[in-house]
């Protein structure tokens, strides 16, 4: 069993949804060593998250940001947490609605992601700041 791991943090990125398939690959090269075992990518935040989906398309990742502004909107008054201002509490939410980890099998060296799959960063502020992440991989 062979297990690999890196802490990396990422520049900050605008309000939205960014693929990061290719930085996670970039610090994360011992994946070509495994022949069959999982990678995870977990986020060390609570107002950002993690997913899989299409990584053609920049329009998915539109849609994404529209629907959960639509679904979590800001400036609810109901809210008690807005220390950091209006969009603060709705990015908690989005973030535990969407996670704060992916799993991919990894299968002869590489990222089992399907043709059309990335991993999307999914950044819920407008001002989130950098963000770190643990990549770890295991396996035979």
């Amino acid at each position: 069993m062979k297990i690999f791991q890196q802490s990396i943090q990422l520049r900050e990125k605008r309000r939205g949804f960014h693929l990061i398939t290719g930085e996670i690959l970039h610090v994360m090269p011992e994946i070509s060593e495994i022949k069959t075992g999982m990678c995870q990518v977990f986020i060390q935040h609570t107002s950002a998250s993690l997913t899989i989906n299409e990584n053609a398309d920049p329009t998915v990742r539109k849609d994404f940001e529209m629907y959960f502004n639509k679904t979590v909107k800001e400036d609810d008054p109901d809210y008690q947490h807005d220390y950091e201002g209006s969009d603060d509490m709705p990015a908690h939410l989005k973030a535990s609605l969407l996670g704060s980890s992916v799993m991919i099998p990894i299968k002869n060296g590489r990222l089992a992601l399907g043709t059309w799959q990335g991993i999307y960063l999914c950044e819920h502020r407008d001002h989130g700041g950098p963000r770190s992440f643990v990549v770890t991989a295991w396996g035979i």
